[in-house]
Parts: C-alpha cells; sequence; structure tokens
C-alpha cells in the first residue's frame, strides 16, 4: 500500500482503492481492518473493509475463506469499475503454493504455481513482488517506518500452507529454497507454455466438425499425439467446447489422464469407446470418429 502510494505520487496512474477482506475468524481481525484504513486515509487512499460475513465451514476453512476473499474483492472491483486487483504474494508464498500442490500430487501445469499477472473474470490479478522475499519486504517496511499487520492465523499449525511454511527452513537447508522454487516454477511455466502450444495445433488438425452442440474429431490423427499431448488436447477441447459457461468445471488431472489412457487403448485395439468427462459424453465411432456432446441432464455427475 504505502509502495503503491508512491508510486501513485511520483507518476499519473489510475485512481487506487484499498480493500481489506475480514473473514470475521477472529475477533481481532476487525481492528486489523480498521488499522490499515488507518493507514490508508494517512496516504490520501480511499479503503473499504469487505465482510465475510455467514456461517463458515467447519473443514476446508482456509479453501473456502480464499474463495470468498477473491469474490468479495471481485464484486467490490466490479462496482468500482476497476480493472486491476493488485495483491502481495510473495516469493515465499509461491514457494508455500508449490510445495502445497506438489503433496496434492499436481501435474507440471499446477506446479508452475501463482503467476505475476492472471486474468479474473474482468480483472487482471497483479502480483508485483511474486519475485520478491518477504523478509525483504519487512525489512523496507521496518526500514521506511512503515507500520503493518500480522496475521497469526499465518502460523497456526491447524492449516496446511502454515505447516508447510514452519518446515521452509529446514527444506532451505537441504538446498531446496524459496528461489529455487521460483526457478522450478518458471522452467515448467516454459514447459508448459510448448505443450498448451503442440495441443493447439494437434487439436487444430484433429478437429473435423464444429457445432454449436458438438465437436467431432478424426481419431487417427488423436491417436498419433503422445499422451502428454494428448491430455491436454482433451482439456483444450473441453475448454473451447463449453467456452464461457459459468457452471463448467474443470476435471481433475487424475480424471483426464485415466480419460486419455482409456481413449488411447481404444485406439491402439480399435475398440469401442463411450464415456463421460467435464460434462460431455465422448463417443468412437466405427468410421474412426470420436464426438463430444453435452451430457443428458440425468447423465450429468454419474461417473464415467
Amino acid at each position: 500500500m504505502h509502495l503503491a502510494a508512491l508510486w501513485q505520487a511520483q507518476q499519473a496512474v489510475p485512481p487506487l482503492i484499498v480493500a481489506t477482506v475480514d473473514h470475521a475468524l477472529r475477533p481481532e481481525a476487525r481492528a486489523e481492518a480498521e488499522e490499515v484504513g488507518h493507514a490508508a486515509a494517512q496516504l490520501g487512499l480511499p479503503h473499504t473493509i469487505l465482510t465475510w460475513e455467514g456461517e463458515k465451514p467447519t473443514t476446508g476453512l482456509q479453501d473456502a475463506a480464499r474463495a470468498a476473499r477473491y469474490d468479495l474483492l471481485d464484486r467490490f472491483a466490479l462496482r468500482q469499475d476497476a480493472t486491476h486487483l493488485v495483491t502481495a504474494h510473495t516469493l515465499d508464498d509461491q514457494a508455500e503454493t508449490i510445495l502445497m500442490r506438489m503433496a496434492r500430487g499436481s501435474g507440471p501445469a499446477g506446479l508452475i504455481g501463482m503467476q505475476a499477472t492472471t486474468q479474473r473474470r474482468s480483472l487482471t490479478h497483479v502480483r508485483p513482488f511474486l519475485a520478491i522475499a518477504k523478509a525483504r519486504l519487512v525489512a523496507t517496511c521496518a526500514a521506511s517506518g512503515w507500520t503493518y499487520v500480522q496475521d497469526p492465523s499465518n502460523a497456526d499449525p491447524r492449516f496446511a500452507r502454515s505447516r508447510w511454511r514452519t518446515l521452509m527452513p529446514q527444506l532451505a537447508a537441504e538446498g531446496l529454497t524459496a528461489a529455487r522454487l521460483a526457478t522450478l516454477s518458471q522452467r515448467l511455466a516454459r514447459w508448459d507454455e510448448t505443450l498448451a502450444a503442440l495441443a493447439r495445433h494437434a487439436h487444430a488438425a484433429a478437429v473435423i466438425e464444429v457445432l454449436t452442440e458438438r465437436r467431432v474429431y478424426d481419431a487417427a490423427e488423436l491417436a498419433r499425439q503422445p499422451f502428454e499431448v494428448l491430455t491436454r488436447l482433451v482439456t483444450f477441447a473441453l475448454r473451447e467446447f463449453f467456452g464461457d459457461d459459468p457452471e463448467w468445471r474443470a476435471p481433475r488431472l487424475e480424471r483426464i489422464e485415466d480419460f486419455a489412457a482409456q481413449l488411447s487403448s481404444a485406439f491402439d485395439g480399435q475398440e469401442p469407446f463411450r464415456r463421460t468427462l467435464g460434462g460431455a459424453l465422448f463417443t468412437l465411432t466405427q468410421d474412426g470418429r470420436l464426438t463430444m456432446v453435452r451430457e443428458g441432464p440425468r447423465r450429468r455427475g454419474m461417473p464415467g
């Protein structure tokens, strides 16, 4: 916030608005949010407190809080006609995210972690400090006399991120530093970009028919693709088919991989194939075509 105010003072920039989310999970949270508001006022910046209201879940609290936080920020930004959302995620946050995803079995795309710039609905989400260690930001605040708030829940061992944060010094001692995890993220991002380009090219070569209600693909063209390209192609095909449908959710990587493996097996053995994935029904026909249509309402949610 202080750096944003300096940036605004030095050059002509769009109006800045500060928003603090009170998750209403700790009694002190409101006072902390008001403290941020006081600091914003001293900098001449407008400030709003957004509150997560309603009953809180007993499990998956951090994930639910994150979803609620971004929903509140997205809606507030929309009301303000804002085009960008800026958050102070650091190199440490990136490292923790990569480790957590690694533990969950994420693929290369997931291990990229957070991006410095991403699109959230109509907002561009910017993380300007993603390559900067948290300790450096804290030292900058201390040297400049800027007050800041530390959320005690960041050290709460009930939460997975906090437990990973506790392990970071031990991992760093073995050479697995936040900086090296960030380097891994950057290399995977380049690999992911290459794979995505190959999948788009393969998709364009394989598609035979594009209609609102269905897609038809050349099975022989799909069968020629390496497994990793095929999995990415299937994901791309689903996203392209469902477009901006707000209710559509991409299937988990494990399901996509299982689907691609069974599809490859059907190609190799010239076997019948009929399976659902991500809200779509895929059918391999005897004339060598793979068709994709939306699932019927009674089939939706059934195992494929």
